[in-house]
């Protein structure tokens, strides 16, 4: 046997003929070195790691700058919105704070019901007023509800140390204190605040937000009121304010008169519970608008001009609360209700007289009974109550 045939190749199958393997390596160049000794191949691999641990800093500090500056500007929006609701706070009579239920914990967790007037100042218009919109606002963060109830300013009702008159006339005869009582008079609902809205500087507000999105459910012609012209010979021949079907931006002008309408000469069942429910419209766009992102971001120029038109007891720790309980209720969760009655003249004045089914919307309005429309065959001032937003 030839030598170059030795020795044997052996394998774990078995033994196989040929020269014994050399080393495939030998004769090559060494694998060139680093000055620092290590291998060089093996360098783009360590680089790879110092950039990738370079770029995770950068962006954590990208992250932490970012989330420094949205605290720093949300604290400048606070405290220019609580500066605002302290104003909020002193114009509001003090005799009202005693007329007022107890909170019962924190409004983000427990039940709030919130007394809204509306107050009847503008231009050309002179004291003592009334409340031209009274709306309760009730809030169940645990069960993701919020309910709207309007009142009829026009219902005939007992004002105490007054005796019988339309509800609006409490404001007149004893401002947020006697309207206080007098609503939980007649509703049974103990009320926890109170915010009066100013209708002059209304539209101011929505003016700062931008104007507000609203869902006009059918075409409207109005009656004459607030007439846009500078002679009486252009208000004689201007038929009213018209708003068409469908998705309005509305301005405060705008939307201050659409909330106003309370006769449709297109539609002659529109009244003033109608506009009650035309009222919740706008008070519901004005909800989504101040808890957007949009006003966040404006919040530190604007905050203290969104309150300018309210008196309340409210402090600016609630009203983010009852934000964020906003925000947290979905479209199914909103419930929109009317009290209702039959309309009665008494000595020469038109009042509404209350139907007997208005303790039953109560109920519904404290979450104690199912949501009923008003009844089929109902007069045009039906009592009931509706799910889902604004329409």
């Amino acid at each position: 046997m030839a030598s170059k045939d030795k020795p044997y190749r052996v394998y774990r199958g078995g033994r196989a003929k040929g020269p014994v393997p050399t080393d495939s390596r030998k004769g090559r160049e060494p694998a060139p070195r680093g000055g620092d000794g290590r291998d060089a191949y093996s360098r783009p691999k360590a680089t790879r790691q110092r950039r990738r641990r370079r770029w995770l800093r950068i962006g954590l500090v990208i992250i932490l700058v970012v989330a420094l500056a949205v605290a720093v500007w949300g604290l400048l929006g606070y405290l220019a919105f609580r500066s605002g609701v302290k104003e909020a706070n002193e114009r509001l009579d003090s005799r009202a704070y005693a007329a007022l239920a107890p909170q019962d914990g924190l409004i983000l967790r427990n039940p709030s019901t919130i007394l809204v007037l509306g107050t009847d100042e503008g231009p050309n218009r002179t004291g003592p007023f009334r409340s031209d919109a009274i709306m309760i606002v009730r809030t169940d963060p645990d069960e993701h509800r919020i309910a709207l109830l309007s009142i009829p300013r026009d219902l005939r009702v007992d004002i105490p140390g007054r005796g019988p008159d339309k509800i609006n006339a409490a404001y007149a005869y004893g401002g947020p204190t006697l309207a206080i009582r007098t609503v939980q008079a007649l509703t049974g609902i103990p009320l926890n605040h109170v915010v009066v809205v100013n209708f002059s500087k209304f539209k101011d507000v929505i003016d700062t937000l931008g104007g507000v999105t609203i869902d006009v459910p059918k075409p409207i012609l109005s009656n004459k009121f607030d007439c846009p012209f500078a002679t009486q010979a252009e208000c004689d021949r201007w038929p009213g304010w018209r708003f068409r079907k469908g998705v309005h931006e509305m301005d405060g002008r705008r939307a201050l008169i659409y909330s106003r309408v309370r006769i449709n000469q297109l539609d002659p069942s529109e009244n003033d519970i109608t506009r009650g429910e035309r009222q919740q419209a706008v008070v519901e766009a004005m909800a989504d608008e101040i808890t957007s992102f949009g006003t966040f971001l404006r919040m530190p120029f604007i905050g203290d001009e969104l309150v300018a038109p309210l008196s309340t007891d409210l402090s600016a720790n609630q009203f983010l609360q009852l934000g964020w309980v906003k925000r947290r209720t979905p479209a199914s969760g909103l419930l929109r209700c009317r009290l209702g009655g039959e309309v009665a003249d008494i000595d020469g004045q038109s009042f509404i007289i209350g139907s007997e089914d208005n303790a039953s919307i109560i109920a519904m309005v404290e979450g104690k009974a199912a949501p009923q429309r008003p009844r089929p065959g109902d007069s045009l001032f039906g009592p009931g109550c509706r799910v889902g937003p604004a329409r």
